[in-house]
């Protein structure tokens, strides 16, 4: 059974796509209503959900979940873009790998390979520091103990004297035209600037974050860039990304 901390990570996660009836959320994750409403009222004690009549909706300012309770969210699909984007590595190739737990999922496919990674992700180092074929280069910076990231003017100096083969980002979303929607403007600076040291901008993004909106700090994304997802389930949007500039690629398919 789902811990009740990793169900109310998920909870959030289902409310962003849309989904706010109690029955209906209580059928998704096998348990009460009451359970449900449960979850719902101390999510709303921490501010993150504003109760409706049969349900709830996000709250303007919800807090970011923890690297921990996304490791608990759609792992399945993390785990089949990780598989999909690790063929997109070349031995050899220099990589730099942002903070997230679909990073961190595909980390864990690049055991074995000879490379140079640069990250900012924290939890990649204990994956990876054994490996024999592995240079691995840690950015410094101030942590952000949500994500397991390092971020700040010393993770921009170090950036900055390093180019790269690949960069395989994460997002809290993924919009057209927009780019990737991040908690803070610390995030995007990085982020932004990974992507102008690769020559290839890779996003690891299931489909909830397809469309996603919900933070207020965006780093657009290059003219020509690779999206590795799981599903052909919001084709319309997928359409819009190839015409601002994506590959799509399907885990899977």
């Amino acid at each position: 059974m789902i811990r009740s901390r990793e169900r109310r990570a998920q909870l959030l996660e289902a409310l962003r796509a849309g989904e706010a009836d109690v029955e209906d959320l209580a059928a998704r994750f096998g348990v009460s209503a009451s359970t449900v409403r449960r979850d719902l009222q101390r999510l709303s004690r921490d501010n993150a959900v504003r109760r409706t009549y049969g349900g709830a909706i996000l709250a303007n300012h919800q807090p970011e979940t923890t690297l921990g309770e996304r490791f608990a969210i759609n792992n399945a699909a993390k785990r089949a873009i990780a598989k999909a984007a690790a063929a997109l590595v070349e031995d050899g190739d220099t990589l730099i790998l942002d903070a997230g737990s679909t990073v961190v999922a595909f980390a864990e496919r690049l055991r074995g390979r000879k490379l140079t990674i640069v990250t900012n992700n924290l939890a990649v180092l204990p994956l990876l520091a054994d490996e024999p074929g592995v240079t691995l280069i840690a950015l410094g910076g101030a942590l952000r103990p949500t994500s397991m990231g390092t971020v700040g003017p010393l993770a921009i100096e170090a950036m900055r004297r390093m180019t790269a083969d690949r960069v395989f980002m994460s997002a809290d979303g993924v919009v057209a035209g927009r780019g990737l929607c991040e908690a803070s403007l610390e995030q995007v600076a990085l982020k932004s600037l990974m992507m102008a040291q690769a020559r290839e901008t890779v996003v690891l993004a299931d489909v909830t974050k397809i469309g996603r909106a919900n933070c207020s700090a965006w780093a657009p994304l290059p003219a020509r860039w690779t999206l590795v997802t799981d599903t052909v389930e919001k084709r319309e949007e997928f359409l819009e990304l190839e015409r601002y500039g994506a590959r799509v690629v399907f885990a899977g398919g």
